[in-house]
């Protein structure tokens, strides 16, 4: 078995900043659901409110009406994945369990929503804490910190943990992710890819998300002799490099929208750093 799980993601928004509007039928989420589980995925991860820079915030009701019918079929098409819904809202994170739903995903880290925490303690799903400067339409506005970007991180993390087992949230159904992105310049990113380890040493599966990110465009246009950042599109060889990168310092979840060549990606680094020619 590998040591590492494939998150596929399943956007069913107008709006994400890759793939806005492409699944937002369930019949088309449904497919893409299937291939993502066929690629390898081991969770689906279904978000119905983008969170990209700049993302205005969805209600409740329209979250739901996006969301719910997408676990349901997925749930009851039987791919044997496991299912994960992207969300802040303690209401939208109940009906998705009650779908199917067995991890909440929540950038906000129990944050936005007060409620948050007492359903997923009660419910006994998993959950994915992340760390986020500010919110979505204002985080990438000359994100700033005010020391060490990784300790940072490292503390709130350990804040947050520490705050959903007080809630009643067992420390081994919960999971880490640094927010690659979500109020970081370039510079934070690299850091906290490069120091990867330092997070691990928390004590918890650490999730990392650097699928088709920005400054995977930025670095790519240098590669390139380019101004402008990469189109999405052409961010995949970034998103290797730095899972492959995430692999080695200790990431054991990652998040991605192309399932199939991170899987091999990893599968290769890992045979390489096991040393396992079989």
């Amino acid at each position: 078995m590998a040591p590492y799980t494939l998150m596929g993601i399943l956007n069913v928004t107008p709006d994400s900043f890759s793939d806005g509007g492409r699944f937002l039928e369930p019949r088309d989420a449904l497919e893409q659901a299937a291939l993502l589980a066929g690629e390898g995925a081991g969770i689906l991860d279904v978000g119905g409110e983008s969170t990209r820079p700049g993302a205005e915030p969805v209600r409740a009701d329209e979250e739901l009406r996006r969301t719910v019918p997408v676990l349901e079929a997925v749930a009851q098409a039987g791919l044997g994945v496991g299912l994960s819904i992207d969300t802040t809202k303690a209401v939208v994170a109940q009906a998705a369990i009650e779908a199917g739903a067995g991890l909440v995903n929540d950038v906000s880290a129990l944050r936005a929503d007060p409620e948050m925490a007492s359903v997923v303690a009660s419910s006994g799903v998993e959950c994915c804490l992340m760390h986020m400067l500010g919110e979505p339409r204002t985080m990438q506005l000359e994100p700033r910190y005010e020391g060490d970007v990784v300790d940072e991180v490292k503390a709130f993390l350990d804040e947050r943990l520490r705050f959903a087992v007080a809630a009643g949230i067992t420390e081994e159904r919960i999971i880490l992710d640094p927010g690659i992105g979500f109020g970081k310049t370039l510079a934070h990113n690299l850091a906290l890819l490069d120091r990867l380890d330092e997070l691990c040493s928390l004590g918890r599966p650490i999730m990392v998300g650097t699928s088709r990110k920005r400054f995977l465009g930025v670095l790519g246009a240098r590669a390139h002799g380019l101004s402008e950042p990469l189109e999405a599109g052409r961010r995949l060889p970034g998103t290797l490099a730095t899972s492959v990168l995430a692999l080695e310092r200790g990431a054991s979840i990652f998040r991605v929208h192309e399932v199939a060549p991170v899987a091999e990606a990893l599968a290769v680094a890992t045979a390489t750093l096991g040393g396992d020619g079989g």
